[in-house]
């Protein structure tokens, strides 16, 4: 038995962000539309709350201003395939600012969950007290604040335990659930819209010192101060209360991973139907809601304003409660969906910090029964709970501490892009536009502009939201304290930092196949083995589409005398480093690959016994620095040659990365490839042959076979020192580099 027979194959599996699975730009649309487009359900009302009935206009500024907003995160996500606040901010300024701007993001993610998953509960307790009221039950009725909490809090739990088991996230299941939201928002606009004509409406004043009418605690620390009375100052105050309206911009850099080929495109286009989608729901509904619900009944609907357009909508009282029976199921799934994202978004960020050394891996260390990284699901899930019970359901409270978060990541992400545009000006594949160039230097209009509004609200928003302000920051200065302390704490431990790794998954099927590996027949073996030559791969993923053939990455680790290792033992630290670095490229180039690993005294007939298992149609490798091209194809052909029958039919191509030009091999039994002064003569041969009464049953392949018999013949009759100086000859006149062959090596 040989020892590939005995060897185990290892099958990687990434365990951390992404599972390097590719979705098409509606399914990266509808994953960040679930949380985005959550907070329609919302940011109307508590915006209308702080600034009476002008807020649909504020309401649209930042819908309208999001678009300039996604082109920072499209940058950013050009620049770095996991391009989270995280990383860009760190990449820009430093660890210290990256600390601090993804404390306030962790601040964003707890109270995603608590917002939605109460605002959630409002629309439910609104239902069930809208149905009492209606049909005469004076004892159907639920306190809403206390209720919707209490859902919350169910609804929390149920996704803390989904996410402990491993709750897989798919991109389907979100396009159902934005394709069941559209059936809601266009049956709402047309009904909306009907009534309108039916009934008429009443106009939504344009924002001004004498249409914006702040509430009692929509001033905060302005309250009394000059400054509040100027029109300037009250718009920027509106739009402060109304940027949680965006909130989601940070589940693109998420997605943007597992977004497929053409990554870059196809992140434009889903930031395009993002911002129509969400600009047209968000703003609608806050529009029709002061357009078509009085005054005296609007102020019982803020926290429920689709609801309210559902009960004062043209029509049957039966046909308006199942409207806005539909209306909570939606909301209701849309808005859990919102809480589940939250915590998976606070988990990718959590083990992103994690893997840069910040946090002990004592965190990531998976789950014995599941393997995901539970303790950052407990840690979150703990805050949003202490949320949840400290605000009693309170969605005003809730949506000003959510809108501190949200700018001020929002913020430091714009400013850290603009950072990069001078600490690393080489060439961008996109750019946030408006960009001029003075005296050879560029001038970031555009950029410039979005972090100065940026950062105008996330000052408004310290200065009126006092509840708020105090506490994000001590929510951020704790966290940051947190990373600060444990970061110093693993340095010592570790007496320098060392590079983090992604962790990957290890199975050790019985048998290689190409069930056993998920690839299809006719994919393609690429071998790896250092990190830094990997140039053969980026080539193969860049030409071949995944979505017809599989890509398979293979590293071959030798070992001697016969104790099988185990796959922890297998998989070692340079394995891990080499399959890190894979990783890295799929994602950026948005495809598919499988990992393998694999054990054997010769490396190059492990390879070609496993293509053939998975009935791989080509090898691709790197050229050696040991030996020449055709010598790696000889050792590969000679592997093949030492396989049992029956034999693969496989190719090899072997490519130089300093020429940019490959050497292919056809291994085994093959049509040679002749040179034209070889056809020519094989012609001719045949011509004068049919002339000498053969005829027309004559064909060249017949004249190969005499030639080859006879040359067989001679071989083994005393002939062959003769005939291999011949042959040698023959080889010192073939003076092509094989380097510069295109075609197969006969």
């Amino acid at each position: 038995m040989d020892s590939f027979s005995k060897s185990k194959v290892t099958k990687v599996v990434v365990a951390t962000t992404v599972m390097l699975s590719f979705i098409t730009f509606w399914r990266a649309a509808a994953i960040v539309l679930c949380d985005l487009a959550s907070s329609a359900f919302y940011a109307g009302g508590i915006a209308e709350s702080f600034v009476g009935k002008s807020a649909p206009w504020f309401i649209l500024g930042i819908m309208l201003f999001s678009y300039a907003v996604r082109a920072v995160y499209i940058e950013s996500c050009s620049m770095f395939v996991r391009g989270g606040v995280y990383k860009v901010v760190h990449e820009a300024m430093g660890p210290t600012l990256a600390k601090f701007s993804v404390s306030a993001l962790l601040f964003d993610y707890v109270l995603t969950g608590p917002i939605s998953g109460v605002s959630a509960g409002l629309y439910l307790a609104g239902l069930i007290n809208e149905i009492g009221e209606r049909m005469g039950y004076a004892s159907l009725r639920v306190p809403p604040s206390y209720f919707a909490a209490g859902f919350a809090i169910l609804v929390t739990l149920y996704f803390w335990r989904k996410n402990t088991i491993g709750m897989h996230e798919s991109s389907q299941k979100a396009l159902r659930i934005m394709q069941l939201t559209t059936v809601m928002v266009v049956i709402l606009i047309g009904w909306c819209v009907a009534t309108i004509f039916l009934k008429g409406w009443q106009p939504v004043p344009l924002p001004s010192a004498r249409t914006i009418h702040f509430s009692g605690s929509a001033l905060g620390w302005l309250k009394g101060s000059p400054l509040a009375s100027l029109t300037a100052i009250m718009i920027l105050v509106g739009l402060g209360h109304s940027v949680l309206a965006m909130s989601g911009e940070e589940t693109l850099a998420q997605v943007n991973r597992e977004i497929a080929s053409p990554k870059l495109k196809n992140l434009e286009r889903a930031g395009f139907v993002i911002f129509i989608y969400s600009m047209l729901f968000t703003s609608l509904v806050s529009f029709f809601a002061v357009m078509l619900i009085p005054d005296s009944e609007r102020v019982h609907y803020l926290d429920n304003l689709i609801g309210g357009l559902a009960m004062n909508a043209v029509g049957p009282l039966g046909a308006r409660l199942l409207f806005h029976g539909f209306v909570v199921v939606v909301g209701t799934i849309i808005l859990a969906g919102a809480v589940n994202t939250a915590i998976i978004g606070s988990n990718g960020v959590l083990n992103r910090v994690a893997e840069d050394g910040v946090l002990p891996e004592w965190f990531r260390h998976p789950h014995n029964k599941y393997g995901t990284t539970h303790r950052f699901i407990n840690l979150i899930v703990f805050l949003q709970i202490v949320t949840l019970v400290l605000s009693r359901g309170n969605i005003e409270w809730l949506g000003e501490a959510y809108a501190f978060g949200v700018v001020w990541s929002f913020a430091m992400k714009a400013l850290s892009v603009l950072v990069l545009r001078y600490k690393q000006p080489e060439a961008r594949a996109w750019k946030v536009p408006l960009n001029f160039r003075i005296r050879g230097t560029e001038i970031p209009v555009g950029l410039a502009l979005i972090t100065i509004a940026l950062f105008a609200m996330a000052a408004i928003n310290v200065l009126t939201k006092q509840v708020a302000t105090k506490a994000g920051l001590a929510f951020s200065i704790a966290f940051f304290i947190t990373f600060e302390i444990s970061e110093k704490y693993n340095h010592r431990k570790r007496a320098a930092h060392t590079e983090e790794l992604d962790k990957f998954r290890l199975e050790t099927p019985d048998v290689v196949s190409e069930q056993t590996v998920a690839v299809r027949p006719g994919n393609v073996v690429v071998a790896a083995r250092n990190p830094n030559q990997l140039d053969h791969l980026k080539k193969v993923l860049a030409k071949t589409d995944t979505s017809k053939i599989d890509i398979t990455v293979i590293t071959v680790k030798t070992r001697f005398g016969e104790h099988a290792p185990t796959a922890d033992e297998l998989f070692s630290t340079d394995i891990a480093r080499l399959f890190s670095t894979v990783v890295s490229l799929a994602e950026k180039a948005g495809k598919h690959v499988e990992l393998m690993v694999l054990t054997g005294r010769d490396p190059q007939k492990a390879l070609v016994e496993a293509a053939g298992r998975l009935r791989s149609a080509l090898i691709v490798m790197g050229l050696s620095g040991k030996m020449p091209a055709v010598e790696q194809a000889k050792r590969f052909g000679d592997a093949w040659e030492s396989l049992p029958e029956p034999r693969p039919q496989l190719s090899l191509e072997i490519y130089d990365p300093a020429s940019e030009e490959s050497l292919y091999v056809n291994l085994g039994p093959h049509p040679p490839r002749l040179w034209p002064e070889d056809l020519e003569l094989l012609h001719n041969l045949w011509l004068e042959m049919s002339q000498k009464g053969l005829g027309p049953k004559l064909h060249h392949r017949d004249v190969v076979r005499l030639a080859l018999r006879r040359l067989d013949s001679e071989f083994h009759t005393g002939q062959s020192p003769e005939i291999l100086s011949e042959l040698q000859q023959e080889v010192q006149q073939d003076t092509k580099p094989p380097s510069q062959l295109s075609g197969g090596q006969g």
